[in-house]
């Protein structure tokens, strides 16, 4: 689509009264840019440079060219700007990293580019820095490498002076990996791009490093706004690339952002996935995710000790293994109260079998459903198998235990009323006794017991019962099978050491 100028910006700008000279020239010039071809951003003859992100031709000095062979992407940004979100960076382009290794080599080249360049356009040139991504062996991570010793004018990205540009790297034999399709990653883009049919196999590479550098200048992130499950990739996979470029500071915080937006949705994903999200809290500094996260893998802690040994930093196993512990002091402190729980009788007596017969009994009956719900049970004794389980002609380990996890009796306890020692359950009971246990008014009166030894139990365990997730409880059809009581406090997150 082409467009065409204002014809009344032009004849306003011819009815200025100047020297004829000018006047004339002026004319001229008005009639070349009438029939000038504009620029196309489909190809054509004439380009005109930007100075726009992510190419600022006039005010770039930080080249950065990330090719695979079918595609292209070139910026060219600031110093400063990539030096304030990056660490990397800061020390890349710093003086020490310039003077050290090849310093006296980059100063030759650096006069015999000088060499070339006209007196009249010295005080054009400035200091410029090239990166290019290395993309290694296979299974090595890509990571910008710098050329060093490239002193160039601000036409080099667009042609002049100084030294041919580099060749893009030879097609990669990478196997391809899934994707939803290619897109571009801005509208406005004007670097070299090689078109393909089908979605580049490094797409994400591409779109990883884009969101980046949008995020330095301010851009929004191009991340999936509709389903969670692939912002979480995507998240993820930026979050990454940050930590490698000492960056999570700047890119952090917009991660957070994008996923906080997800609202109700982002906390049933984090109870579903906890370790991984407390992963990704981490990385981005999300105080709000993190904490939704520890809250569950502390409530089911150590059932997600593999996924989380050798990915997260040891303050992070630390502060697990300490809030673990202080749910599991607190629940030993409920218990005892539990276990010494006991009645009264109509004279203030405390019940014993002797003053209040059926009483007694429903204290027995709460304490033996209360021991064995809350002891492990015991390991089953089996004789040894003639055969046992062997895989390449080595003996099987036996199958560790399941993890014993009390929470779901603590919060039958936190609910009361029929969740647990139910009418049936006390019927059944009293039919073990003599038959005069076992009549309609007895069951009415034992009942009565167990159900105030209850009430007594649901307040023992109310600090158990404190919820400290964003998640609605309800919507998980009656709670978690867990204890959720874990605060974290704002001294607690580790970044913050």
């Amino acid at each position: 689509m082409v467009s065409y100028p204002d014809s009344q910006g032009a004849e306003r700008s011819l009815a200025i009264r100047r020297p004829p000279s000018v006047a004339s020239h002026s004319s001229r010039a008005s009639t070349v840019r009438r029939h000038r071809p504009h620029r196309s951003l489909f190809g054509g003859t004439s380009i005109q440079p930007q100075n726009e992100f992510p190419v600022f031709t006039h005010t770039g000095d930080v080249e950065i060219v990330i090719a695979n062979g079918r595609k292209e992407e070139r910026y060219l940004l600031h110093k400063l700007i990539l030096t304030q979100c990056s660490g990397f960076f800061e020390a890349g382009t710093s003086e020490e990293w310039a003077n050290a290794g090849e310093g006296g080599s980059a100063q030759n080249q650096n006069s015999a580019v000088q060499a070339r360049i006209p007196s009249s356009a010295v005080a054009l040139q400035k200091k410029r820095w090239r990166y290019e991504l290395d993309w290694g062996q296979n299974g090595d991570v890509p990571m910008l490498v710098q050329k060093v010793g490239l002193s160039l004018t601000a036409q080099t990205i667009f042609g002049g002076d100084g030294p041919p540009p580099a060749q893009p790297p030879p097609l990669r034999n990478k196997p391809p990996t899934p994707s939803t399709g290619f897109f571009r990653t801005m509208a406005n883009f004007s670097s070299v791009q090689v078109t393909t049919t089908q979605a580049d196999p490094d797409e994400r590479v591409f779109r990883d490093y884009d969101n980046m550098f949008r995020i330095f200048y301010n851009y929004p992130p191009t991340l999936d706004p509709i389903s969670i499950g692939k912002a979480y990739v995507g998240c993820k996979s930026l979050l990454h690339l940050a930590d490698m470029y000492d960056a999570l500071e700047v890119v952090g915080p917009r991660v957070d952002h994008h996923l906080l937006r997800f609202q109700g949705r982002l906390w049933k994903e984090i109870a579903r996935f906890s370790p991984s999200y407390l992963k990704i809290g981490y990385l981005a500094r999300s105080k709000a995710i993190f904490a939704e996260a520890m809250v569950h893998v502390v409530g089911q802690w150590p059932q997600d000790i593999d996924q989380l040994r050798n990915q997260v930093p040891d303050a992070v196993l630390e502060l697990i293994e300490d809030k673990f512990d202080e749910i599991d002091e607190l629940k030993a402190k409920v218990e005892g109260k539990l276990f010494r729980m006991t009645l009264t009788t109509s004279r203030g007596e405390r019940v014993t079998p002797s003053n209040h017969w059926l009483a007694w009994l429903a204290i027995s009956l709460f304490r033996q459903w209360l021991a064995e719900n809350t002891t492990p049970p015991p390991a089953p004794i089996l004789k040894s198998p003639r055969h046992p389980g062997s895989r390449n002609g080595e003996t099987l380990p036996p199958a560790p235990p399941p993890i014993f996890n009390t929470g779901r009796i603590f919060r039958l306890l936190g609910a009361g009323g029929s969740a647990y020692l139910g009418h049936e359950e006390c019927k059944r009971f009293l039919k073990t006794h003599p038959g005069q246990y076992y009549d309609r008014e007895t069951c009415r009166k034992f009942e009565r017991s167990v159900e105030e030894l209850k009430n007594k139990a649901r307040d023992i365990v109310k600090p158990l019962m404190r919820n400290f997730l964003e998640l609605d409880l309800g919507s998980q059809g009656g709670g978690l099978p867990y204890l959720t009581c874990t605060r974290i406090e704002p001294q607690d997150f580790p970044w913050d050491e």
